[in-house]
This record gives C-alpha cells, structure tokens and sequence, in this order.
C-alpha cells in the first residue's frame, strides 16, 4: 500500500507557483488602451462659439407705446354719458320718470339695488346704469354685455335724460 504524500518540496513549489500566479495578473494585460476613454458618448460636446448662450434678442419684445393714460380718463373714454349731482337712489328715481317720458322707450327691467334700467329704444336694447362717483352720479348706457353702448338710440336717450334732469 501506498500512499501518496505530497513532499515538502512539491508543497513549496505549489505555494510559489500561486504566489507567482496572483502577483502577475499584470503580466496578462496587453498594454492599455483607451477604447472606453474615448468613445464618442463619453467626449466633451463641441460647441460653437455663438450657440454657447441662448438667444435673447426677442425675449422680452415689447409693443411702442402711444402714452400714458390716467385711469379717470380711460373710464370717461368707456362709457359715453353725464354726472348728475346728487345720491344714486334719488337720482335712480329721477331717471325713471325721465324714461318713462321718452316716447318710444319700453323699461324692461330696473334694478335699483345695481342701478340699472334695462330699456328697448328703436330697435336696440341697452342698459342705463347709475354709479355713484364721490357726491356725484354718473350716468352711462352699456350693451348686454357690460360694454359701452355710443349708438344713435342710446344717444338719444342720453341726451333726453340730461335734458330733463336739468344738465
């Protein structure tokens, strides 16, 4: 019977061929190269000189101003009408009678909590609205929809009421 017994010199050879293994890994390598280093997705981005900042020459382009306005004369241009001296609801009161008297105009509706005579006068149906303005009244006719109504009709009809309230 024998047995195999490795001997101390093949244990010896055996732990230098490993050391010798593992410490010349580099010995492997076939020199570096830089395939990775310079692939085109890992590159700086070339840029031109003139696409490094963003246009701005029309960001911010603003209209030509005709003028300033003051405020008071944006709403005289608005709404077309008189100022009446006086509280709205003595004035609403006054304007009703004055309406009544136009021949021709039909009240549809008032409302004296808003200050409105909804009315129908040839062919045009339009409102006439009070607002008070300090101790005055102004007076002004706007269409349905809340916008400045300058008609023939409403014209008329403005001109009546001032003329009966002594303008």
């Amino acid at each position: 019977m024998s047995t195999f017994r490795p001997s101390r010199t093949a244990a010896a050879v055996l732990l230098a061929v490993a050391a010798l293994g593992t410490a010349g890994c580099h010995w492997f390598h076939r020199g570096e190269t830089d395939a990775y280093r310079n692939s085109p997705e890992s590159r700086p981005l070339e840029v031109p000189p003139d696409l490094d900042q963003p246009d701005t020459s029309s960001a911010m382009a603003l209209p030509a101003t005709g003028g300033s306005v003051m405020r008071s004369q944006v709403g005289a241009q608005q709404a077309p009408g008189f100022t009446v001296p006086g509280q709205r609801d003595a004035v609403f009161a006054k304007i009703g009678d004055a309406l009544a008297a136009i021949p021709g105009l039909t009240i549809a509706t008032k409302a004296p909590l808003l200050g409105s005579y909804d009315v129908s006068y040839e062919g045009s149906d339009f409102l006439v609205r009070l607002v008070q303005n300090g101790d005055n009244v102004q007076v002004s006719t706007v269409d349905p929809r809340g916008v400045a109504a300058n008609g023939p009709a409403q014209q008329k009809v403005l001109d009546a009421l001032k003329t009966a309230l002594g303008g």
